[in-house]
């Protein structure tokens, strides 16, 4: 037994010396590193991944750290390692990288945006090709047309080896056909009707307009927002305890119909039995009241409690505290089916502006900008203030586009900063240019001018015009802060021959020069007043066969007149833009005096005023109404009201459809004379134009109804005579001018009237 015990202890002493002697023969000094088998890869890469260096001691485990750290970079497909002498040696497979990208059978969507959405997945040309992610590209690919309702979609991908390491993708798409929604179901519906549900979304079974709109293609983020339109609508009408139950969607095996059934619990109708205010109110509660539109017995509305909290954040903002918060908190009485408000107000700290800074005024002066400004610098915010700064940035006109945002001071609570970022718009122009007015025939424009001029806000203008029916020149400057108040200063020169035939007046050819000087005083924030003296020489010349009213007229006034007038008006203005406003108000009222001077002079008077209100009625549709009224009369020794100042009406600015200055009282020629009295008016609604979308700040799609005429000194103002057309209008606003053009419809035209259906004009002033 003590034999056998020994010879156990040696043997095992005898492996044990074997096991240490091959350890010691692994482990080894690193006298230098050495990488074989790179192709693109620098070795000093590898070096910044490897987690030894020379003079670290080698062994196993350092062995298996150090390939797992060059696994771990995704570069490699095999890593092995070898010693020769104490150089440890790294035997390299690198990972070929992408060398081309190839898409085909892709229509719906462009390969520009398809490889702009996969390099976000580190999928692109340059980058190390990884199988795996080839497959995630393929799922992300599907998953885009999965979006616009191509369920059908397959995707094939083909890699092939090129030389330096290289492989070319070719990733070939089938796109096959959009699937359509055939049906949408609602399930549970007692109090309303499914069709006026359905209304509500924005998916639908096909209609005439689904191939542009694709509304008739399912998409997840297309149902969720339908889901909360049918949920607010409910919520809106007193139903606060509607529940959507569940929703299916499911699509035919040959992936082209898709049917969608939605379960909902309607729940019962509640109505407001109380509203209240709690909280630091920091206005008088009487002031904050007026600003929520829901009271008690009216039906509970999430929309009217959404907006009332709304108004009543902005009115604290108003005050400084922009940082406000109103939070409505319903009681619910399940009993009776009525609900207590309380709308809880937080004001949270006042806020002060540190700052008001601008970006992208290149060439605008600073100065411009800020004396537009309402709110000032050191003051608490008032965010209707700021709002009106940006507002009165887009009515210079200086400015194709006006952002403003109230980032918080780094380090404070109580501290704003307000940054107005602007977008030039270009405000000089050199031109040459053709145009063409059915009213005034072809127009040949040639102008300079300069709305903002070296930055300042100062306009300079020179114009000259050739038409079948004007002749003219024109200089013109304004200075729109001439003080600093805001009162603005402007004058202006010109020579103008008009041949009256031509525009379908009646017989005769006025010249005349003369100049102006015009100010504007504002009144407040809103309202200005206007006033302008101007001079001007006429020259009246009677054609050929003229009527008898024009033939009395001068033999008893002559046909040489120098005028003196003094013009006065006040206008009220809340619309948001300069050109093509949405939002606001405008009304005006002008009266112009022609007062007695030397040499030969005409005496009259004319009074115009003129309103037009924008208001949102339903979604982007805006309703626009409008009206003008003119009367203009003589005084003194002047025997009417001269036939070259009446007023006008038919065509494109007035009654459209009938042909331009065509409405009213003829002469003895059964010409167009024009009248003493005006009468227009309309109502127009905006509509949004899905193709024109995009292009909506230069782009107005109207349709209207227009009203109007003109009467004669002895003619009653009947209204049962106003002319009304009805129709469709665009305006744009080019690059080479404004373009407009109706295609109206008379309504109740007389025999007489001069119909003219299709109206535009091209390269005219807008």
């Amino acid at each position: 037994m003590q034999l056998i015990l020994k010879k156990l202890l040696y043997i095992s002493v005898l492996m044990l010396s074997v096991v240490v002697s091959s350890q010691a023969a692994q482990e080894f000094v690193i006298e230098d590193i050495r990488v074989e088998g790179l192709e693109r890869i620098t070795p000093g890469t590898v070096f910044n991944y490897l987690p030894m260096k020379v003079g670290d001691t080698f062994d196993d485990s350092r062995s298996s750290e150090a390939v797992r750290a060059l696994f771990k970079t995704g570069l490699f497909d095999d890593v092995r390692l070898e010693r020769d002498g104490n150089i440890l040696v790294f035997l390299i497979k690198e990972r070929p990288a992408i060398g081309s990208i190839t898409m085909s059978g892709n229509e719906d969507i462009k390969t520009d945006d398809l490889l702009a959405n996969l390099k976000q997945f580190g999928f692109a040309e340059g980058r190390v090709f990884v199988q795996s992610q080839l497959d995630q590209t393929e799922q992300e690919l599907e998953r885009q047309y999965y979006s616009l309702g191509k369920y059908a979609v397959k995707i094939n991908s083909t890699v092939t080896e090129l030389d330096n390491n290289r492989v070319g993708i070719l990733i070939e798409v089938s796109e096959g056909l959009a699937a359509k929604i055939k049906k949408i179901n609602i399930v549970g519906n007692t109090v309303f009707e499914e069709k006026k549900l359905l209304k509500q979304f924005k998916l639908s079974t096909p209609t005439w307009l689904s191939f542009y709109t694709k509304n008739d293609q399912y998409s997840k983020q297309k149902l969720s927002g339908d889901l909360e339109t049918l949920r607010s609508y409910y919520l809106d009408n007193g139903y606060l305890n509607f529940n959507i139950e569940s929703t299916q969607v499911s699509i035919t095996p040959d992936k082209k119909d898709i049917y969608i059934t939605i379960n909902i619990s309607e729940g019962e109708q509640y109505t407001v039995t109380d509203v209240k205010l709690a909280g630091e109110l920091i206005l008088p509660e009487q002031d904050l009241f007026e600003l929520i539109s829901i009271g008690s017995g009216e039906l509970f509305s999430r929309k009217e409690v959404t907006d009332s909290s709304k108004r009543l954040t902005e009115r604290l903002g108003e005050e400084g505290y922009s940082f406000a918060n109103v939070n409505s908190i319903p009681d619910i009485n399940k009993e009776d089916k009525t609900v207590s408000l309380t709308f809880f107000v937080d004001p949270s700290k006042r806020v002060y502006v540190r700052r008001i800074n601008f970006a992208g005024n290149s060439k605008t002066r600073d100065e411009v900008l800020r004396r537009e400004m309402r709110q000032q610098e050191g003051a608490w915010i008032s965010t209707k203030q700021v709002e009106r700064g940006k507002q009165r940035l887009q009515r210079t006109g200086y400015f194709k586009d006006v952002n403003v945002d109230t980032p918080a001071v780094a380090g404070t609570t109580d501290q704003v900063d307000v940054n107005y970022s602007v977008e030039e718009a270009s405000g000089g122009q050199i031109g040459i240019g053709l145009g063409f007015s059915q009213g005034q025939g072809l127009i040949l424009n040639t102008s300079i001018s300069q709305d903002n001029f070296l930055g300042s806000g100062k306009s300079i203008n020179f114009a000259f015009n050739n038409s079948d029916v004007n002749t003219r020149y024109q200089l013109g400057f304004l200075d729109p802060y001439y003080t600093d108040d805001g009162i603005s200063r402007g004058f202006n020169a010109f020579y103008r021959v008009t041949d009256a035939q031509d525009a379908n007046l009646a017989l005769y050819e006025t010249k005349e020069y003369g100049g102006s000087v015009n100010f504007r005083i504002p009144v407040t924030e809103n309202n200005s007043f206007g006033t302008e003296f101007s001079y001007s020489n006429t020259e009246l010349d009677l054609l050929g066969g003229s009527s008898s009213q024009l033939s009395n007229f001068v033999a008893q006034n002559g046909d040489s007149y120098d005028l003196i007038k003094f013009s006065a008006s006040f206008a009220h203005d809340t619309r948001n833009k300069k050109i093509l406003p949405d939002k606001g108000v405008l009304h005006s009222i002008g009266t112009q005096v022609s007062v007695p001077s030397f040499g030969d002079s005409l005496t009259y008077y004319k009074v115009n005023a003129r309103t037009q209100w924008f208001k949102d009625i339903y979604k982007d549709y805006i309703l626009t109404l409008g009206a003008e009224f003119g009367y203009g009369d003589s005084y003194g020794d002047t025997t009417e009201l001269p036939f070259f100042e009446n007023f006008f009406a038919g065509g494109p600015k007035s009654v459209r459809g009938y042909e331009e200055n065509t409405l009213g009282p003829r002469d003895s020629l059964n010409r167009p004379l024009g009248g003493d009295r005006k009468v227009l008016g309309n109502a127009e609604v905006i509509l949004p134009v899905p193709f024109l979308s995009e292009f909506k700040k230069s782009v107005r799609v109207t349709g209207f109804v227009d009203a109007g005429n003109v009467y004669g000194p002895n003619e009653d103002l009947d209204l049962s005579e106003l002319r009304y057309s009805t129709g469709l209008s665009a305006i744009w606003i080019s690059p080479f001018g404004a373009i407009s053009m109706s295609m109206a419809f008379p309504v109740n035209e007389k025999s007489t009237d001069e119909v003219q259906n299709f109206q535009f004009t091209f390269g005219t002033s807008f």
